[in-house]
């Protein structure tokens, strides 16, 4: 099987006319934040693959619509109108939840570490929390289909796998727990912005490969079980 993932900014070799060409072998897509859904709209409209995504912490003008709180509930005329437009990127979002899709499950865990109390940032206990709550549907996927994961897609990295010093670019603690214990194939991540060739792009932790899907890049794996 063969990824695409894509990551916080919108990369002309993706945005272009000869994507159908670039990424003819490509059979899903992951976005792992920051990036504009018109943006994924096209991606989607292109291939013709299934994309999964996750919100960051920048690019949130859609957020409220696939998370609404109460005021955002009570704003939307009906449930139905909420899901048509949910619909119209042709894009799922897996944001702290597990969906599986043409033979792949991918768990989504968004967002990034609190730095100034924006939205879609969050604690390490925070984060911990919606790791926690994610238990069922992993054990779940476990029982039903003989893996929890095959990919958890998030948009900041793990602590200390490609993050940063500063507060807004550290890794989350949760997210080395959830690979030590869940063991799944792939944790792709965005956040972190590569701009030096030497960049670590891909790391192993356990027996998860850790990839920063910054811009673009593919992931290949064997065929995975349907």
């Amino acid at each position: 099987m063969r990824l695409l993932c894509v990551s916080d900014q919108v990369d002309p070799l993706v945005y272009s006319t000869s994507i159908r060409e670039r990424f003819k072998e490509v059979d899903a897509v992951l976005s792992a934040g920051d990036l504009p859904m018109e943006y994924l709209s096209f991606i989607v409209s292109c291939l013709n693959k299934p994309l999964f995504f996750v919100f960051g912490n920048h690019n949130l003008a859609e957020l409220s619509l696939y998370r609404p709180g109460f005021e955002d509930r009570v704003r939307q005329r009906n449930a139905f109108d909420a899901r048509e437009r949910e619909r119209a990127h042709g894009a799922t979002y897996v944001g702290f939840r597990s969906r599986r899709e043409a033979g792949l499950i991918v768990v989504g865990l968004g967002g990034s570490m609190r730095y100034n109390k924006g939205l879609n940032q969050y604690t390490e206990a925070q984060m911990a929390l919606k790791v926690f709550a994610l238990l069922p549907a992993l054990a779940w996927n476990r029982l039903v289909h003989g893996r929890a994961a095959d990919v958890i897609l998030t948009h900041a990295p793990p602590s200390g796998i490609h993050d940063r010093n500063d507060p807004c670019h550290r890794g989350f603690r949760a997210f080395l727990w959830l690979m030590r214990t869940f063991k799944p194939r792939f944790l792709v991540h965005g956040h972190v912005h590569l701009y030096d060739m030497n960049d670590v792009r891909v790391s192993r932790y356990a027996c998860t490969t850790v990839v920063n899907a910054f811009g673009h890049c593919i992931v290949d794996t064997e065929d995975l079980e349907p």
